[in-house]
């Protein structure tokens, strides 16, 4: 009687999907606090099965991976800003400082705090450091416009980092899995750096542009009518482009998560102001929430049956430190003189919400070399929880009132403009 219990939770929790944003919209809650906390009540529920990512870890990156893909599909498309050095300054600051620092004081403190081995400590490092395209709705930006200059400095920080940091942490995986296996040689890193860091990120970005611009000039610029599927826009065409970009990507030894994210921004300048984007836009929204419910609930579920059995105070403090001291201080210093004021960077610094993606690697890192496997995966599970229970009561109130004070300022700045008209 498995299946029907499973069909039942599936077909419940979908409905769920469905109702709670109408029910929390006015509760300091948001859909992923709700979803992780209905899945530690059921994991309280005697005679349900037991939910371990350690004895089901294929599924589990199976299942994280693909959340991750089809987020990475619907940042890509949700971004009104055309990617330029200048234009996308906060995020070059966020990936190539913020990250690789965060990484390394999250392996530092993995390794000095809490006594994990150094590629044990590295992967960990790895698998935090990113933030969540799947977790951060409420702080990323909505559906796609019609023109740029509509999304505040916040909102696309956020959300251009998290497509972009999931592929780039992969590098550091591969690094702690050649630790792990092979342990430290300059041969070793020489590979692993021509490899794993040249050769797939370069085929990841070229494969993303390629198959974002063939399939973009297909779907609206095709001089066959029958081809240009633009014209009846259809949502689960994203789907295809994300499938394909990520497959073909993962077929000729690339990173897929880059090209995914890639693939989207080169879909989306193709025509930046169709409709055809925004029905895109929705139906990948709609998926993605549906398998982050399956996810959370799981997770939820996990951790009350015995997934944090293995959390020290030590490797507890790893995660607390990363949510509150180094993701906000790393951040922001990453972001001095940015665009935007100091209350915009902090916040871009403070939300970094750690969630799927950090699943995904720890899982896939497991089944490549050998770790301590319970440890990480208590850790992991215990920050991605406070993450969720933190970002998500504090979103909503501080993304709103910078919201209202941008507001503000943008009325006071109007009518001292009136004024200086009738001077």
């Amino acid at each position: 009687m498995l299946s029907p219990v499973l069909f039942t939770l599936a077909g419940a929790s979908a409905l769920v999907a469905a109702l709670l944003p109408r029910v929390v919209d006015r509760l300091p809650v948001n859909l992923p606090m709700a979803f992780l906390g209905g899945g530690v009540l059921l994991g309280l529920v005697p005679g349900l099965p037991t939910v371990d990512p350690l004895k089901h870890s294929e599924a589990t990156q199976h299942v994280t991976e693909l959340v991750v893909i089809i987020s990475l599909m619907g940042a890509g498309l949700a971004l009104d800003r055309a990617v330029g050095w200048r234009r996308w300054a906060s995020t070059w600051r966020l990936i190539v400082v913020a990250m690789p620092l965060t990484i390394a004081l999250v392996a530092w403190a993995g390794w000095a705090l809490a006594g994990l081995p150094v590629a044990a400590a590295l992967l960990l490092g790895a698998a935090l450091a990113p933030t969540d395209p799947v977790l951060a709705g409420d702080v990323q930006v909505g559906e796609p416009a019609d023109e740029e200059g509509t999304e505040d400095e916040v909102r696309f920080a956020l959300t251009s980092e998290a497509g972009l940091n999931d592929g780039a942490a992969f590098p550091v995986v591969h690094l702690a899995v050649v630790l792990a296996t092979t342990g430290f040689s300059v041969v070793a890193l020489r590979d692993w750096f021509l490899e794993d860091v040249a050769l797939r990120g370069v085929v990841g970005v070229v494969s993303g542009c390629l198959i974002g611009w063939v399939l973009g000039r297909l779907f609206f610029h095709s001089p066959l009518p029958s081809l240009r599927l633009a014209d009846d826009a259809e949502g689960f065409t994203a789907l295809a482009v994300t499938f394909l970009a990520y497959g073909v990507t993962e077929l000729v030894h690339g990173y897929g998560f880059v090209a995914v994210f890639v693939a989207a921004c080169t879909i989306r300048s193709a025509e930046r102001a169709h409709g055809a984007h925004r029905v895109a836009h929705e139906f990948v929204e709609q998926v993605e929430r549906m398998l982050t419910a399956w996810v959370l609930l799981l997770l939820g579920a996990a951790l009350t049956d015995g997934l944090l059995d293995a959390l020290t105070w030590r490797l507890a403090l790893v995660g607390v430190l990363l949510v509150v001291v180094v993701r906000p201080l790393v951040g922001y210093l990453s972001l001095l003189r940015s665009p935007g004021g100091p209350r915009e960077r902090w916040v871009i610094s403070v939300f970094g919400v750690r969630g799927i993606g950090s699943l995904f690697y720890l899982a896939y890192a497991l089944g490549e070399g050998e770790f301590p496997a319970e440890q990480l995966w208590a850790t992991v599970g215990f920050t991605v929880a406070l993450s969720v229970a933190v970002h998500g009561i504090s979103a909503a109130p501080v993304v709103g009132a910078l919201d209202a004070a941008r507001s503000q300022h943008a009325r006071s700045r109007r009518r001292r403009d009136v004024a200086a008209t009738h001077l």
